[in-house]
């Protein structure tokens, strides 16, 4: 379904503004409880093991879709991209800090696979000078559709500017679901894996810009947002307020980026993985070249254990 993502009044971002900036004094969000069968993480920070700042890969591109309406700067003046009424999986209440989750309900047996599609500038370069062929695996979205798998894919802002063709099969999917990574794969706090990083006044201009840019494909657009390197803070969470989005870490991250091998991408992806688990991997081949191997074995080991793919929403209970 295509859904678009309508604008707040100025009014109500006034008040969600002022409400963010009360935020900031505010003690960092408690877990939920046991009951909400989704456990929110620690909001201090750096949650994700070895992952290394990332390199793109692409295949050839064509003319990306009528660009959305111009994204609001912190300094324009317009209101941030809000989150959009209804029943967009991951929406939360404008103004509040989001709340942070690994995980869904350890009952069933339905987990999600997530891919992450990086892209920064220092990756764009690399594909321009010809030292990268590709940061957007084929092999794993043909794999997941030949066998009809559901995932969810993290999208940063560039990575759909660099593959407007990859994007459009993902949306055209109805088993896969696309939410937010930022737009250029920058850190929202100190030491993030080496990344560069953002402006704390830019934070929030950064990720509903994103939105903007995710939307105009259409498909099943979430209001699901993953920080990269899952690095965020007090501050980061607060600059998010604003746009009423649910932040997803993830309880099983695969390593997948620069592995050497597939083999201890399967071992990670499967060793701790249980009803309700978030699995983090990527799409970005030239970044994470062995995934497309080891995505078989994955799936053949969770479905040994009587696990099932299933798309985000599903497995944090919300779709």
């Amino acid at each position: 379904m295509h859904v678009k993502i309508p604008r707040v009044p100025l009014v109500a971002t006034l008040v969600a503004v002022a409400a963010a900036a009360a935020l900031l004094a505010a003690p960092a969000p408690v877990r939920a409880p046991a009951t909400a069968g989704i456990v929110r993480a620690t909001a201090t920070g750096q949650t994700e093991t070895g992952r290394a700042p990332q390199t793109p890969t692409a295949p050839g591109q064509t003319t990306p879709p009528t660009a959305p309406p111009p994204t609001p700067t912190a300094s324009s003046g317009q209101e941030p991209t809000a989150a959009p009424s209804g029943t967009v999986p991951g929406a939360t209440p404008v103004g509040t800090r989001p709340p942070v989750v690994d995980h869904g309900p350890r009952t069933g047996n339905k987990v999600a696979l997530t891919f992450d599609a990086d892209m920064t500038d220092a990756m764009r370069y690399q594909l321009r000078s010809g030292a990268v062929r590709s940061y957007a695996n084929l092999k794993i979205i043909d794999l997941l559709e030949r066998e009809r798998v559901p995932a969810t894919f993290f999208l940063t802002g560039k990575w759909v500017e660099q593959y407007p063709d990859v994007t459009r099969r993902l949306a055209a999917n109805p088993r896969f679901e696309l939410a937010n990574h930022t737009y250029g794969h920058l850190a929202f706090t100190p030491d993030c894996y080496g990344l560069p990083r953002i402006a704390e006044r830019e934070m929030t201009a950064d990720v509903a810009r994103t939105f903007d840019v995710v939307a105009a494909y259409g498909g099943r657009q979430t209001r699901y947002f993953r920080f990269p390197g899952l690095c965020h803070d007090r501050k980061a969470l607060t600059a998010l307020a604003p746009l009423g989005v649910t932040v997803v870490d993830g309880d099983v991250v695969s390593g997948d980026p620069f592995a050497k091998s597939w083999r201890p991408v399967v071992r990670a992806s499967l060793d701790g993985v249980r009803p309700g688990s978030v699995i983090v991997l990527h799409v970005t081949e030239a970044n994470a070249p062995m995934t497309d191997e080891a995505l078989p074995h994955i799936l053949a080991g969770l479905a040994e254990r009587g696990l099932e793919p299933a798309p985000l929403s599903e497995v944090l209970g919300v779709g």
